[in-house]
């Protein structure tokens, strides 16, 4: 028998799936399993937007739209750009696609040749790499110190950028660390990346998940010089607590957004109609919902903070956007529960979920294997109940 095409044996498992697997076979046993693994609100989509694709299936709006997406949503995103982010594009150099992370998967399949470099700070986010290997490009991992907040320096950029360098993909806020860069910290990268004039794909989708007065800035925004090198991936899934109606967007430099789409049209086609109509109705109102969602995160941010901050043997470095918290727990690998020694983070993930029911994300899938990954996108009383047994684990480790 023939073996599988090599771009798709590059791909690596998919370690938050095999725990969110291994959680939801444990729930359906009958066990109360907390998991603070999931990477989605646990909001219900507004009704307005519920009430625009409702109205979207009423009116037949279920056929092929442009393979770009619908020319009103693409405005709606430029409009979007110039309100948020001071940045003008026409609708031309809208892609809208099935999620954000379809919009990287297209931006790394039509930037990269065959050996071309991808400087991916760690903690990455676990797609990123994997979309770099299949389109035939190669990771270069750059590690980050929980001295910066997990935040990649210009001369640690500098000092990975080589002549076969092609693309920097930067995610502020940051999936996995909850790191949010500042504008003065954003402009210093882009002049790098100017200098070098290498593509930069920045992921932006948590842009509106920020706390304590910190403002993301735009990667795009720094220069006219570093917006003709960025592509900004964007969408509706976390904003707007509407990630299984899987509509992302991307803008870019008009080249690239034409050759995305002639590949998009090859590919899928267009994203769902439906979908868009929700989306579009989602960017054109008023955002009192998502107010109110980041209230309530903001609320769960700091009461995972304090109780962390109890903890023995673990801590965190202290988020300030998206909804993630990242546990540094390589202080009690060498430990043990019963016969079952932790030396790593899919160990301490593994026995974790045994033991006390709690399921967490090995940061080993996000290049940090000295964390684990937890999301306070569940509520705050399974929340705190999970970290009181995080912590009670803790102490039962010899």
């Amino acid at each position: 028998m023939k073996e599988l095409a090599k771009r798709i044996r590059t791909i690596s498992p998919s370690l938050t799936l095999a725990v969110s697997a291994r959680a939801r076979a444990m729930k359906q046993a009958g066990e109360h399993v907390i998991s603070f693994g999931v990477g989605e609100p646990d909001f219900a989509t507004p009704e307005h937007i519920l009430n625009a694709a409702r109205d979207a299936l009423d009116r037949g709006y279920t056929k092929y739209t442009p393979s770009a997406g619908l020319e009103e949503l693409r405005r709606a995103v430029c409009s979007k750009f110039r309100r948020d982010n001071g940045l003008d594009y026409a609708p031309s150099q809208i892609v809208v696609s099935n999620g954000a992370k379809h919009s990287v998967f297209n931006v790394c399949f039509a930037l990269l040749d065959e050996g071309d470099e991808v400087i991916l700070p760690a903690p990455y986010w676990l797609t990123y790499p994997e979309a770099v290997k299949v389109c035939g490009g190669v990771p270069v991992i750059v590690g980050t110190s929980k001295q910066t907040g997990f935040k990649i320096t210009p001369a640690q950029l500098r000092a990975a950028i080589t002549p076969k360098t092609k693309l920097f993909i930067f995610n502020s806020p940051c999936n996995p660390t909850g790191a949010v860069y500042s504008e003065s910290e954003v402009r210093a990268l882009a002049e790098v990346c100017v200098e070098a004039g290498i593509y930069v794909l920045s992921d932006e989708i948590y842009e509106k998940l920020v706390y304590g007065g910190v403002k993301p800035f735009s990667f795009a925004a720094s220069s006219p010089a570093a917006k003709d090198l960025t592509v900004t991936v964007n969408g509706v899934s976390k904003t707007y607590a509407m990630t299984g109606w899987r509509i992302g967007y991307l803008a870019a430099p008009p080249h690239i957004a034409r050759a995305i789409d002639s590949f998009q049209s090859h590919s899928t086609s267009n994203a769902c109609s439906v979908s868009q109509y929700a989306a579009l109705k989602a960017l054109s109102s008023s955002e009192a919902a998502v107010e109110e969602m980041v209230a309530r995160f903001a609320r769960r941010r700091l009461a995972m903070i304090e109780r962390i901050s109890e903890m023995k043997g673990a801590y965190c470095i202290i988020p300030e956007g998206a909804f993630y918290c990242m546990l540094v727990v390589d202080g009690v690998y060498g430990k043990s529960f019963g016969s079952r020694r932790i030396g790593n983070s899919v160990e301490f993930a593994d026995v974790l979920l045994d033991a006390a029911k709690v399921a967490v994300v090995p940061g080993a899938a996000f290049g940090a294997d000295d964390c684990v990954r937890l999301s306070y996108s569940l509520s705050m009383q399974d929340m705190l109940e999970g970290l009181g047994r995080i912590d009670a684990f803790l102490q039962s480790l010899v």
